[in-house]
């Protein structure tokens, strides 16, 4: 759902970016409250994710494929503030490396496709956990109705954006019946992709997803009309909150490498819910030649390998390169700056 240059009219666009760096702004407070020494090269790690099952648009309808947007994905991981920021990344590395999104139209995408899919797929993650039981299996039931939901609204957001700004006469309605109605069925891929993989990693390191915190309720007992606290039962003990997450980090790395140099070879060539919407309904008549056009990884090729395949894998081995160092450094530094800040306070509380 990339929104290329000239879709939306400058003054839209331009009030977009400045929405969409305030949000930004903020996620980078709250995040502070969600990364740590931990967390951030894992939130690194999610953004390349991210970058890589993009890149694996899987067919939806005749002529049609649909790809990740990753918005669910990453607030359940790694919390909605860190979630924001992982899918800006993703968008910013690919407009300026990979022609891919208008950079005019940053904004846009950062707030349909960061934004939208991020706090609608939260709220109703958190929602739908406050009635279901705290389980493994409620927290991947949960990503997968909250990571459907969340691509039907951000369609309807891009029908808002192009109703206030599209560049193109087109009847409000068939544009809205239009990418409503293709992205529910994306929908439906982006909650495969989004449970199987928070399925996964609840699986083996649920100390490490952010949604699924406090997963197990205390049992409760009635006691003389009294609900009480029952007896701890002799379990697992919780996994330690020190123990090293190298291994997931390097199977994530590996996986995402995988997908992104090979698995992506395969997938479908056809347009994209919104380039497909785009052509039927004529809303590309004012589409514009991207900026970095000839960016030597335009296209997700590199300029000069002649094999297909070959020049397809190194672009997305490098985009997953890419991502992952500027992601990773970028929530370091967020971390480094809430671990100074409570450095800060507490000489403060010694003090007094």
């Amino acid at each position: 759902m990339h929104v290329p240059d000239g879709f939306i009219n400058a003054p839209v666009s331009a009030v977009a970016g400045v929405v969409a760096a305030g949000a930004v702004a903020v996620s980078l407070r709250g995040a502070r409250r969600e990364l740590n020494e931990r967390t951030a090269p894992l939130a690194g790690l999610v953004a390349a994710f991210i970058f890589a099952v993009q890149m694996l648009n899987f067919p939806v309808a005749a002529g049609t494929s649909g790809h990740l947007l990753g918005g669910a994905l990453a607030a359940i991981l790694v919390g909605p503030f860190t979630g924001v920021l992982c899918i800006s990344v993703v968008l910013l590395m690919q407009g300026i490396l990979f022609a891919d999104g208008g950079l005019t139209a940053l904004g846009v995408n950062i707030l349909d496709m960061g934004v939208v899919t991020t706090v609608v797929a939260y709220v109703l993650f958190r929602g739908l956990l406050g009635v279901l039981p705290r389980t493994r299996r409620s927290v991947t039931a949960a990503s997968f109705v909250a990571a459907l939901v969340s691509v039907p609204a951000a369609a309807c957001a891009f029908t808002l954006i192009y109703w206030v700004g599209g560049t193109t006469d087109i009847p409000i309605g068939k544009v809205f019946t239009a990418m409503v109605g293709v992205h529910v069925l994306i929908g439906i891929g982006e909650a495969v992709i989004t449970a199987l993989t928070v399925g996964a990693v609840v699986a083996v390191r649920p100390d490490l997803v952010h949604g699924a915190k406090g997963l197990t309720a205390p049992l409760k007992l009635r006691v003389d009309g009294e609900l009480v606290d029952a007896p701890a039962p002799a379990a697992k003990p919780a996994p330690d909150p020190h123990r090293p997450t190298r291994g997931l980090w390097v199977t994530g790395l590996v996986t995402a490498l995988v997908l992104a140099g090979f698995v992506s070879f395969y997938a479908s060539a056809n347009p994209d819910g919104l380039e497909k919407v785009a052509t039927d309904q004529g809303i590309d008549k004012e589409a514009k030649e991207h900026a970095a056009k000839d960016s030597p990884l335009a296209d997700y090729g590199v300029k000069d390998v002649s094999n297909t395949r070959l020049s397809g894998g190194l672009a997305g081995v490098i985009g997953v390169g890419a991502t992952l160092v500027v992601g990773s450094g970028a929530f370091y530094v967020v971390s480094r700056r809430r671990r100074t800040k409570d450095e800060a306070d507490t000489r403060t509380d010694e003090k007094v």
